[in-house]
C-alpha cells in the first residue's frame, strides 16, 4: 500500500481552516514519531507516514472535506483496506486518506474517544486528561500529542522505530512527564519492558 505522506505543515494547511457544525475549530494534532520530532524540534528518523489524532466529535467534519473527487476513505483492519461506511469503521480507530492526485495515501486519522474536552485513552479508558493537557504546539504552532501519551501508545508493540523514540525523547522528559509516562505504563501494560528504563 504505497505512502506519499504529507509533512505535519501540509497537514495543518489542510486542517486548521475547518470547523465543525457547532462553530468551533476541529481538536486535532500530530501523533506517533512525527510527535515526537516536533516534540524535539528537529527530525531523528524517516517517517513512511503521518498520523495524526482527531476527537470522535470532530472526525465527521475531517472526513467531509476530502469527501470528492480526488480523495478517498478507507480503513485498514487485518491487512485489508474497507470502504468508509463497511462494518470494519467500528472495528479500528484508523481511517486512511487516498489521493488520486499522487496515488498514494497521504494521512492516517486516528479517532480518539473523548467525553465532552477530557481525552480517553483507548489503551485504558481509566486513563483520562483534559484535551487541553493532551496537546502541545511547537514554535511554528503545529499542534501535536505530548510525548508521554505517544509513547505510552507505542509501548503497545514496541517495534524497533518505536525503541528508537523512546531513546529520542526521554532525555528531554520533565519529571512529572517520566512519572505520567510510568504510571500509565503500568496500568494498561503492567510488566511491560519499558518499564525498566522509563
Amino acid at each position: 500500500m504505497p505512502w506519499q505522506a504529507w509533512t505535519p505543515t501540509q497537514a495543518a494547511a489542510r486542517l486548521n481552516g475547518l470547523r465543525t457544525p457547532q462553530g468551533h475549530p476541529v481538536r486535532w494534532a500530530v501523533a506517533a514519531g512525527w510527535a515526537i520530532d516536533l516534540f524535539l524540534g528537529r527530525i531523528t528518523r524517516e517517517h513512511e507516514d503521518l498520523e495524526i489524532v482527531v476527537l470522535e466529535d470532530d472526525v465527521p467534519t475531517v472526513l467531509a472535506a476530502f469527501d470528492g473527487p480526488g480523495w478517498r476513505w478507507d480503513v485498514p483492519t487485518d491487512g485489508w483496506l474497507h470502504p468508509l461506511m463497511a462494518p470494519a469503521y467500528q472495528k479500528t480507530h484508523q481511517t486512511w486518506l487516498w489521493s488520486e492526485l499522487v496515488g498514494a495515501f497521504v494521512l492516517d486519522v486516528f479517532r480518539d474517544r473523548h467525553d465532552g474536552d477530557t481525552w480517553i485513552c483507548r489503551r485504558d479508558p481509566s486513563i483520562r486528561l483534559p484535551w487541553a493537557q493532551v496537546v502541545a504546539t511547537d514554535s511554528a504552532g503545529l499542534p501535536y500529542l505530548v510525548p508521554q501519551v505517544v509513547l505510552l501508545f507505542k509501548a503497545k508493540h514496541a517495534r524497533a522505530k518505536d525503541l528508537v523514540d523512546l531513546r529520542a525523547a526521554l532525555p528531554a522528559l520533565d519529571g512529572d512527564q517520566r512519572r505520567w509516562l510510568r504510571q500509565a505504563l503500568e496500568r494498561a501494560h503492567p510488566g511491560h519492558e519499558w518499564l525498566e528504563i522509563v
